[in-house]
């Protein structure tokens, strides 16, 4: 198998009414005056084929706070130097890069696609586990679909990701729709993945010769590294969160990025997390130990009822509900329609439940701008690559808070933001769209370092980033876009 381009993958699969609202987003009308209609129609295709692939490196964000870059940096080429004496004798550690604007970034090539042939035997996996592989992951026996009749541990198959949902756990064979993602190894024989007992864990398949080859991470050097993708560690230095200052994290879970607010805090002051679903608030407060950050608080709660009614609440405490104006700086990354996150075979997601999501981050970000103190900040993030989720929210919410203002983004590593929601040309220099069509394309050679460096900051997931501040002066709301808000219904 020859691979000539990088467009090895077809593109992401949509619900033909997804893709048809997105090729509109895409080809609006200020867009094809910008841009005409073969060049607007040439980047939407390109984003399509982007998003089934995985970014260029993987992103690493060390824990400056407990341990120096160099130690990290000399921690971690052991462990690349022992993982690859392991699988592959004749190869050499992936190098390591540093990241020119982000003192607490280590960068990693991602190798690929490379030419791997296709085995006999063939395991198929599903897709959220087929994304984790084209990333670096091996394969967890939960994720398995399809394994061969006589499958043992040891044996070496060829892994496929299931594209279309239609490959049904247990099977012995799958002729659906599939896409391959390279060789491995078993660690388990088939009848301990699919055993009567129920699913067990553990990995599945060892991956020695991928398509794109990138270092696996599973439980390595916790306490020094986070994985996270470039645009979220970008996000908290955008914040700039300063030692002592009083933060809010809305919708928190997992807690990467609370975990590096609190990390460049020097770990002194309060960063309060909030997280509406029990579950993840626990995933929370381990990572925040796990990094020794102490000044997190995490809270299961509903972040859109977090402004207290009560006047006579202290404005210093840390359980919600808080007081208006509690906060010096406050971050929603809002739950969104997840269509920026690479890479994804496919999204089976209905029209509705990608629109629904801009009610609910409206009534999040009011939440927000109650809950900031005169001259804080706001930072508005989502994963998405939607009009409605980000420049039309910021159009929204300069035109609802008259109080708030944009403000410059350091540092500001993606491209302005679209045109398409009639904000002026110096309101979208000011916003941080990261954009992964632009710099998708070309051969599928080697990336050198340098080249690499070039494209950290582009060949990212989809991703935006506005910043507001609220100005001292009394805060004036616009209470019929506000009403309008209040009347959507929306899907938590």
């Amino acid at each position: 198998m020859s691979l000539k381009n990088r467009n090895i993958f077809p593109q992401i699969a949509l619900r033909p009414e997804v893709e048809e609202y997105l090729h509109n987003v895409y080809t609006n009308e200020e867009l094809l005056a910008d841009l005409g209609k073969d060049e607007a129609e040439r980047v939407f295709q390109s984003l399509l084929s982007c998003l089934s692939h995985p970014p260029s490196h993987t992103c690493l964000r060390a824990s400056t706070h407990i341990h120096s870059l160099q130690d990290i940096q000399q921690r971690l080429e052991q462990h690349l130097t022992q993982q690859v004496s392991g699988c592959h004798g004749d190869s050499i550690p992936t190098p390591i890069l540093h990241h020119p604007l982000l003192p607490d970034v280590l960068l990693l090539p991602v190798s690929g696609p490379r030419d791997v042939g296709v085995l006999k035997s063939e395991v198929i996996v599903g897709a959220q586990c087929g994304s984790a592989v084209l990333r670096g992951a091996h394969v967890f026996a939960p994720g398995v679909l399809s394994a061969p009749k006589f499958m043992r541990a040891g044996d070496a198959v060829s892994v496929f990701s299931d594209v279309e949902g239609k490959c049904t756990r247990g099977a012995k064979e799958f002729q659906g729709k599939k896409v391959f993602l390279g060789n491995g190894v078993c660690t388990m024989d088939r009848s301990d993945i699919f055993c009567a007992e129920g699913p067990i864990r553990g990995v599945a398949v060892r991956m020695v010769d991928a398509l794109y080859q990138s270092p696996s991470f599973d439980g390595v050097l916790p306490n020094k590294l986070f994985l996270q993708n470039l645009p979220s560690v970008v996000v908290g230095h955008v914040l700039g969160p300063r030692p002592g200052e009083r933060i809010l994290d809305m919708c928190a879970a997992p807690g990467g990025k609370t975990t590096h607010i609190a990390a460049l805090m020097r770990n002194k002051g309060r960063v309060v997390a909030l997280e509406k679903i029990k579950s993840k608030v626990g995933k929370i407060i381990q990572n925040a130990q796990l990094l020794q950050l102490d000044c997190i608080k995490a809270y299961c709660y509903n972040s859109i009822q977090a402004v207290s009614s009560d006047p006579t609440q202290q404005c210093d405490t840390d359980v919600p509900p808080f007081q208006e104006e509690s906060f010096d700086r406050i971050l929603l990354d809002a739950p969104c329609s997840g269509l920026g996150q690479r890479p994804n075979m496919a999204i089976n997601w209905s029209l509705k439940e990608v629109c629904s999501y801009s009610p609910l981050q409206r009534k999040l970000f009011t939440t927000a701008v109650h809950l900031l103190k005169k001259g804080g900040v706001l930072v508005y993030s989502t994963c998405t690559v939607t009009l409605a989720e980000n420049e039309e929210q910021v159009a929204w919410a300069l035109k609802t808070f008259p109080c708030l203002t944009l403000e410059p983004q350091e540092p500001h590593l993606g491209s302005p933001g679209m045109l398409g929601a009639a904000l002026s040309h110096d309101q979208r220099q000011l916003l941080q769209r990261f954009r992964p069509e632009l710099a998708w394309g070309g051969a599928s050679d080697e990336p050198s370092p340098e080249k690499l460096l070039l494209k950290a900051s582009t060949d990212t997931i989809g991703f935006f980033i506005a910043k507001f501040s609220k100005r001292k002066n009394r805060v004036h709301v616009n209470t019929a876009e506000l009403r309008l808000v209040s009347s959507q219904a929306f899907i938590f």
